[in-house]
């Protein structure tokens, strides 16, 4: 265990390309910080003149401290450095003082010196840099008053030694990038080390790392979210030579205080000896409320172990804190809990990276937490316990939901060989509450207008079939959500996803007729789950009912087709396919999928969604409204098969009727 190793042992390991050396600080009575205490960077040089190769500092007590790859070489190369000057023989007294007459005029001098290269350099390098300056000014001052020949070249020649000292020094790194921030500089005050060093902090309990520190920059916006009734601080960051944005979130579990953190570190060392099986994964809310009763009574006994007193609001709060660190997935709940965050991305290889989001408000985004290799690995695991499908070398992708109390939110996972640099992720969440129709016409929002929502829900009303094409986050799926809640109560709604998306739910609670199906993911191996074409046909067979097809990837196109040549006359068939015009939607369904031109006819409407770019900021509308008539034999686009009812006009922003929809030209 770490607390019985003696102050400033360590120990050494690899994790991928890195060699890490880990450092325990818990029976040392100085902070494990390089920037704050001197005696922790002295110690720090004489290991790092011990070990080589090291990549990685790692220092612990009760938090880690971690120093990332750029920090951690500019302390090697002092340690180098130092090692360098204490053993060279040109340093040593003997082959400087060449006259014993003048030993004693220059012997305070030199023992000065050697305190400095011997002790002051791996304290405080640019303190020692400073005083060997001062030092080298005061004995070229010395030199006019020497008469001796003898005298002056053994002074001359301590001058050089102390020049070479100082050019060594004043080359290291450390001291370059530390020269412009000196203009106030008093030698000895270590808050000029801050301006270098921000090491990535994590409690013991946890894998995920934080840079806690503000960064230098412009700060945008400051906002606080809750998550089981503790808040989490967010602080939004731009930068004047950046373009990237900061999103700096300030967890509730960098606020506890150190009895607490052991309490949770102990806590979370126990529980870890428990395997959550399948079998608790199939009812993750009942799975996470079991877990959080344990965590409370497990902490409790801890405390009266102690002798510690917790308010019961603290020891709350410390059994949700152990729950999304054990069983859950840690930070990233924390920032799928805010409800302006809109996606979550981590990308390998993992640990160098940090987590990359979009904000609705300040679009992409990068953050101060780097998950950790150990974190993304129990993330895998736990998604395919959750999902009951394989990720794998054999099965690379890996499609599934993760619903938490607070959210809901579609998860992508991919690993080795289609990653082959490590596991990534896309966590994208769901809206708290489903979209609609009156909501897409709010000023902020403006997806679509008064007049495009109308004509859409007169075509839903009227049992149309519609596919909705957009790229990758054009609003696609949403704005099928939203064709839900048009559809009249007393109807039954079918809806087949691969990765549950659609906000059925609510529609349930809202007194809606709806069923979801469940189907196999066209982009994993073949299982056990049922094939996408088959569950579509399977609804024909349920009845009267309305047919939602999440999205549209693959063969499962040909049953869509025709379940809208079944349902044409009973009810609405609808759904969402990658593309981003009338004809991409042809050129998709028809070229690369293989549905008959014949079959293709069987869509009444296409309505292309897209984000439309606006200098520095990037909006989701819906382009175009699109009839496909019936009357065309080879190309709908020569032929004439495409009808524009509705298209974005960019320069007024507003979905504009077209004379053809003005003039009644149309066949719906």
């Amino acid at each position: 265990m770490a607390d019985a190793k003696a102050c400033f042992e360590y120990d050494t390991y690899h994790e991928g390309e890195n060699k890490i050396l880990k450092i325990f600080c818990e029976s040392c009575n100085f902070p494990p910080s390089i920037e704050y205490s001197d005696i922790c960077m002295a110690k720090l040089i004489d290991t790092l003149s011990q070990v080589t190769g090291v990549n990685i500092i790692i220092l612990s007590q009760q938090r880690e401290y971690e120093y990332d790859y750029d920090q951690t070489s500019l302390l090697t190369e002092l340690a180098l450095l130092y090692k360098r000057v204490s053993q060279e023989e040109r340093f040593m007294y003997s082959q400087i003082v060449v006259d014993p007459l003048h030993e004693r005029y220059i012997r305070g001098s030199y023992a000065q010196f050697q305190r400095l290269i011997s002790k002051r350099l791996k304290e405080d390098p640019l303190a020692a840099y400073v005083e060997l300056k001062r030092l080298e000014t005061r004995e070229k001052i010395k030199v006019n008053s020497l008469i001796d020949a003898r005298h002056l070249a053994s002074q001359k020649k301590f001058i050089a030694v102390l020049e070479n000292a100082v050019a060594l020094i004043e080359n290291l790194k450390i001291i370059k990038l530390l020269m412009p921030h000196t203009k106030e500089y008093k030698v000895g005050e270590r808050g000029i080390y801050n301006n270098i060093f921000h090491p990535t902090t994590k409690p013991d309990f946890m894998f995920t790392k934080l840079v806690t520190e503000f960064p230098v920059g412009n700060l945008e916006d400051s906002y606080n979210f809750k998550v089981d009734n503790d808040d989490c601080e967010v602080n939004i960051f731009s930068f004047d030579e950046d373009v990237k944005t900061l999103y700096h979130l300030t967890p509730p579990e960098f606020l506890f205080t150190e009895d607490e953190y052991q309490l949770l570190d102990d806590a979370k060392r126990i529980m870890s000896e428990h395997k959550p099986s399948r079998e608790e994964f199939v009812d993750p809310q009942r799975m996470r409320e079991v877990f959080l009763n344990i965590g409370k009574d497990l902490i409790t006994d801890l405390a009266q172990h102690r002798d510690l007193k917790l308010k019961e609001e603290t020891l709350l709060q410390l059994a949700q804190t152990l729950l999304r660190h054990t069983v859950g997935f840690g930070l990233i709940e924390l920032l799928l809990s805010d409800s302006k965050v809109q996606d979550v991305n981590i990308n390998s290889p993992n640990g160098e990276l940090p987590i990359f989001i979009v904000h609705q408000d300040y679009g992409d985004c990068y953050t101060n937490i780097y998950p950790t290799l150990l974190e993304v690995e129990s993330w895998a695991t736990k998604l395919r316990l959750i999902s009951g499908r394989p990720l794998d070398e054999a099965n690379p992708i890996l499609d599934t939901e993760l619903k938490v109390t607070g959210f809901t939110s579609r998860v992508s996972a991919l690993t080795a060989p289609l990653s082959p640099t490590g596991l990534a992720f896309s966590f994208r969440r769901h809206r708290d509450f489903p979209w609609t129709f009156p909501l897409y016409l709010q000023p902020k929002v403006r997806f679509i207008d008064a007049i495009g929502a109308g004509l859409i829900s007169f075509l839903l009303d009227n049992n149309a079939a519609i596919l909705v094409a957009g790229t990758r986050s054009s609003g696609k799926t949403s704005l099928l959500g939203s064709f839900l809640t048009e559809i009249m109560r007393r109807a039954r709604i079918l809806t087949i996803e691969d990765t549950f998306e659609l906000p059925t739910e609510s529609m349930r609670k809202l007194g809606y007729n709806i069923e979801p199906l469940k189907v196999a993911s066209a982009l994993s191996a073949p299982g056990s789950e049922v094939d996408p074409s088959i569950g579509i046909r399977s609804t024909l067979r349920l009845g009267d009912s309305a047919i939602f097809v999440g999205e549209v990837r693959s063969k499962e196109a040909i049953a869509l087709f025709e379940a809208m040549r079944v349902g044409a006359a009973a009810n609405v068939v609808a759904g969402t396919i990658h593309a981003d015009s009338p004809y991409g939607v042809f050129d998709r369904v028809v070229n690369d999928i293989g549905v008959p031109k014949t079959s293709f006819k069987a869509i009444d409407i296409i309505v292309v969604a897209n984000p439309v770019i606006s200098g520095l900021k990037k909006y989701k509308r819906v382009l175009r409204i699109t009839e496909v008539r019936k009357e065309w034999d080879d190309d709908p686009l020569r032929e004439h098969g495409f009808v524009d009812l509705m298209v974005y006009n960019p320069v007024t922003d507003q979905l504009e009727i077209t004379d053809d929809l003005r003039n009644g030209n149309s066949e719906e």
